[in-house]
C-alpha cells in the first residue's frame, strides 16, 4: 500500500527486487511493451529507469505488481468506474434533439428513474494524443523522507496528508520511524495528529511524545486527535471516554507544560468538558498545576491574560503600551501590525519596533505581513477571508479599510524581505538558480488543512494554464447506498457551468435547467437524478463559441440537489478533460484527464475551480458554500454566492512561489536567465514545481 501512497503524490513506484535473480532480465521485452500500452491508454508511462528494473521480476511478480498499478491508475484518473450518461450519443445527441424529446425523457426519468433506452453509439478512436505522466523508480528512503516532509511543514496540511501520514506510521518498524519521525514538528496541529497516530498505532513511548508537547494546547489537539476530531480546532469535538492511563498520560503532559492556565483560558469551555473525561481532582497530589488551572476555569477566578492586556490598550488608543505588549509576541505583532498602524499617526515608531523583532516572526507569517503590504493601497473591492477549519469556505466583505500610507507599507515590504533573506542565507547553497516567471500564478502552500485530494493538488488561488484544445469536457460522478451502516436514500448531484463576461455580469448557464446554448458551443449530458449503481453527467465548453459571445469565466460548481453532504456518500468526484476533437473517442478518455478531485467536504455546493476563457488559465477554487435559504439548490438559487466567490478568487493577491524562490535565490545562489544554466530549477514542469507542496512547505518556509 505504499506504492499507492507514493504514486499519487509523487509518481514514482518502489520496486522490491530482493528475490530477482541478477543477471540477464527475466521479464520479456514483449510483456512489459504490452503492459505499458496498456496504462498509456490511462495516460501513464514508465521511465527508462523503471523500464530496466521491472524486467528483473519474474512474470508473476510483475503481474501481482502491474494489477496493483493498473488499479491506483484508474482511482487516480476516475477510470474505476462504469461511465453511463443519459444520452450516450452525447453531445451531438443533445445538440439535434428537439426541445419536446428532451423534455419528455426528463420527465420520464423523473418518474421512473430509469434512462430512456437507446443505441450503442459508434465512436471514432480518440485522436487527441496528450503528454504521458512518467511514472519513475522510487527508493523506501525517498517515500519516508517525503513523510517526514509533510510531519515537519511550517503550515497545515490536508485531510490527505495526515490519512498517508497516519498510513506510514502505520506501516513503519522501528528502523522505519526513526526516518519518518523530525526532531521537532514546527507545526502545532501536526504535533496533536502525529503523536495521536503514534498511540494508535502502539509506537509510541512517554520520552517520544515529551519531545513534541509543549503547550496545553499541544495536550488539547492530542485529545482531539485521539477523539477524531478537528486538530484545527476549528470546531468543537465530542472527547471520547478515555481510560485511565490516558487519562494520566494527558494530565501527565499536561503538567510539564508552562505556563498553562492562559494557554487554556484560550478554549476555556472546550478544557471544561475535557477535565470533565480527565478528573483532575482525583489526581492533585501527582499533577497540582493541572488542578489548579482547571479549578481556575470552572470556578471563573479572575486571570489576567496577555489578549486581554491587548485589547484594553486598543481601546483606549495607548500606543505605546501596544507596543511594549506586541513585542513581547512577535508574530501578534506582525497579525496585528495593520490595526496598530491605523491606531496612530507615529507609524514611523511602529515600523522601528517591529523591526526589532520581526526576526522572530516565522517565515510564513513575515510572507504573508509582506504580500499584505505590498498591495495594501491599491484599490481592492473586497476582502477575502479563509476561516481556519476542515471544510474549504470563503468569506468577502467589502473593503473598507483606512488608507495606510504608501511609503510605510513599503518600509514593512522591505523590512520583511531583509529579515526574510539573512534568514534563508543559513541555509546550504543553491548554487546557480533558475526560477520560472510562471511561478508567479502558483501561490505559496501556507494553509492546506481543507485541500481536497485531486490527481494534482495546488494551492486554492493559483492559476493553472488551459492546455491545448477548443474543449473543455468537465465531469462528475457519483453513488448512492450505505454509509458508516446508513442508506443515503436517493442522491442527486448536479453539474453546472456558469458563464459570465469580463464585468462578472451573467451571461448563461448550462445545467439541467438549460440542457444546451442556442447562443454558443455548450452541452449538458443530460440530468440523472438517482444513482444506485452510480452516476455521471458530463457538460462540454467549447472556448472559442463562449469568447466570441462575450464570455469569459465559467464557474464549475456541483449542487446536491437532495441535500445529503458531499462526506455522507459513498464517493462523489469531479474533474475536467481537454478535447481537441470532441466527436473522436468516448465519452470519458482517462488519457485526457487533466484533473480529478475527490469532493468530500461536509456541504452541498462545490466550486473546484474556474475557468478563464480570456487568459486561459484555470483558478483553483475548491471551494464549498452553503445552501441559500428559501431556493432549490441549483444553480439559479445560488447566483449570489457564486458570483462573490468568482470575484474573491478571480481577485485573490497572495504570496506567489516566484517571490518566495527569488528570496532563496537572492540569499543563497545566483539567479541565472535559463535551466541549462542551473544547478537549481525552480519550474511549472521540472526541479522544484508547484505540485512539490511537502518539499516547498517542509524545505523552503524554514
Amino acid at each position: 500500500m505504499i506504492n499507492t501512497i507514493y504514486l499519487r503524490r509523487a509518481n514514482k513506484l518502489i520496486v522490491n527486487t530482493e528475490n530477482a535473480v541478477q543477471g540477464s532480465p527475466r521479464l520479456s521485452e514483449a510483456y512489459l511493451a504490452t503492459a505499458m500500452k496498456n496504462i498509456e491508454h490511462l495516460g501513464f508511462t514508465f521511465s527508462p529507469q523503471f523500464m530496466y528494473t521491472v524486467r528483473s521480476l519474474s512474470k508473476e511478480q510483475f503481474e501481482a505488481f502491474y494489477h496493483q498499478l493498473v488499479a491506483d491508475l484508474k482511482l487516480l484518473v476516475g477510470a474505476h468506474v462504469e461511465y453511463k450518461p443519459m444520452y450516450p450519443g452525447f453531445p451531438m445527441q443533445v445538440m439535434e434533439y428537439h426541445d419536446a424529446e428532451l423534455y419528455l425523457n426528463a420527465i420520464y426519468h423523473y418518474l421512473t428513474l430509469d434512462l430512456p433506452e437507446y443505441e450503442t453509439v459508434h465512436r471514432q478512436p480518440l485522436l487527441d494524443k496528450g503528454n504521458l505522466k512518467v511514472i519513475d523508480l522510487g527508493t523506501k528512503a525517498e517515500f519516508h523522507a517525503m513523510i517526514r516532509r509533510l510531519i515537519q511543514a511550517k503550515v497545515s496540511i490536508s485531510e490527505t496528508d495526515r490519512e498517508d501520514i497516519d498510513a506510514a506510521i502505520g506501516w513503519a518498524d522501528s528502523a522505519d520511524l526513526d526516518e519518518i519521525l523530525p526532531s521537532e514538528i514546527p507545526f502545532k496541529e501536526n504535533v496533536g495528529f502525529v503523536v495521536g497516530s503514534l498511540l494508535k498505532h502502539d509506537k509510541a513511548d512517554i520520552k517520544l511524545i515529551g519531545r513534541y508537547i509543549k503547550t496545553a494546547t499541544d495536550v488539547l489537539r492530542l485529545a482531539v486527535a485521539w477523539s477524531q476530531g478537528d486538530v484545527s480546532l476549528a470546531e468543537a469535538a465530542r472527547f471520547r471516554k478515555f481510560k485511565r492511563s490516558e487519562r494520566r498520560l494527558l494530565l501527565g503532559l499536561l503538567e510539564q507544560c508552562h505556563p498553562i492556565t492562559e494557554d487554556m483560558l484560550r478554549y476555556k469551555q472546550r478544557w471544561i468538558r475535557l477535565g470533565e473525561i480527565l478528573h483532575p481532582s482525583k489526581y492533585k497530589h501527582q499533577f497540582p498545576r493541572c488542578q489548579e488551572a482547571f479549578d481556575i476555569l470552572r470556578n471563573n477566578k479572575s486571570f489576567a491574560t496577555f489578549n486581554a492586556s491587548v485589547e484594553l490598550a486598543f481601546q483606549s488608543r495607548d500606543v505605546w503600551s501596544l507596543i511594549d505588549l506586541l513585542m513581547q509576541r512577535p508574530g501578534e505583532f506582525a497579525r496585528r501590525l495593520d490595526q496598530l498602524l491605523r491606531s496612530t499617526d507615529e507609524t514611523e515608531y511602529v515600523v522601528l519596533a517591529f523591526g526589532e523583532v520581526a526576526s522572530q516572526v516565522s517565515t510564513p507569517v513575515l510572507l504573508q505581513v509582506k504580500s499584505h503590504f505590498a498591495h495594501r493601497h491599491e484599490p481592492h473591492d473586497l476582502r477575502i477571508f479563509f476561516p481556519k477549519g476542515i471544510v474549504a469556505k470563503a468569506f468577502a466583505i467589502p473593503n473598507a479599510l483606512p488608507e495606510i500610507d504608501a511609503a510605510v507599507c513599503q518600509d514593512i515590504v522591505q523590512l520583511c524581505d531583509q529579515v526574510l533573506i539573512q534568514r534563508f542565507s543559513a541555509l546550504a547553497p543553491l548554487g546557480k538558480t533558475y526560477i520560472d516567471e510562471r511561478l508567479k500564478w502558483y501561490h505559496v502552500p501556507f494553509s492546506q488543512r481543507s485541500a481536497s485530494k485531486a490527481l494534482r493538488t495546488i494551492v486554492r488561488g493559483s492559476r493553472l494554464p488551459i492546455p491545448e484544445g477548443d474543449t473543455i469536457r468537465f465531469f462528475n460522478w457519483w453513488k448512492e447506498g450505505m454509509v458508516d451502516g446508513k442508506p443515503t436514500d436517493r442522491v442527486d448531484i448536479d453539474l453546472s457551468a456558469v458563464m459570465y463576461d469580463r464585468n462578472w455580469e451573467y451571461v448563461e448557464h448550462i445545467s439541467y435547467t438549460n440542457l444546451r446554448s442556442s447562443k454558443y458551443r455548450a452541452v449538458h449530458s443530460g440530468d440523472i437524478v438517482a444513482a444506485p449503481q452510480g452516476a455521471c453527467e458530463f457538460i462540454d465548453l467549447h472556448i472559442p463559441s463562449i469568447v466570441d459571445y462575450g464570455g469569459r469565466y465559467i464557474v464549475a460548481a456541483l449542487h446536491s440537489f437532495t441535500d445529503q453532504p458531499y462526506c455522507d456518500l459513498p464517493e462523489c468526484f469531479v474533474g475536467w478533460m481537454m478535447r481537441k476533437k470532441p466527436g473522436s473517442g468516448e465519452i470519458f478518455e482517462p488519457a485526457t484527464v487533466e484533473n480529478k478531485i475527490d469532493v468530500a467536504a461536509d456541504t452541498q455546493i462545490a466550486i473546484p475551480v474556474i475557468f478563464d476563457l480570456v487568459e486561459r488559465t484555470i483558478i483553483w477554487a475548491d471551494l464549498a458554500l452553503t445552501r441559500n435559504p428559501g431556493y432549490y439548490n441549483n444553480v439559479e438559487g445560488n447566483q449570489k454566492g457564486m458570483v462573490l466567490m468568482g470575484k474573491a478568487m478571480t481577485a485573490l493577491r497572495k504570496p506567489d512561489l516566484y517571490d518566495l524562490f527569488t528570496l532563496h535565490a537572492q540569499a543563497r545562489g545566483e539567479q541565472v536567465n535559463t535551466p541549462e544554466l542551473a544547478d537549481a530549477i525552480f519550474s511549472v514542469e521540472n526541479g522544484v514545481t508547484p505540485f512539490d507542496i511537502e518539499q516547498i512547505m517542509a524545505g523552503f518556509l524554514v
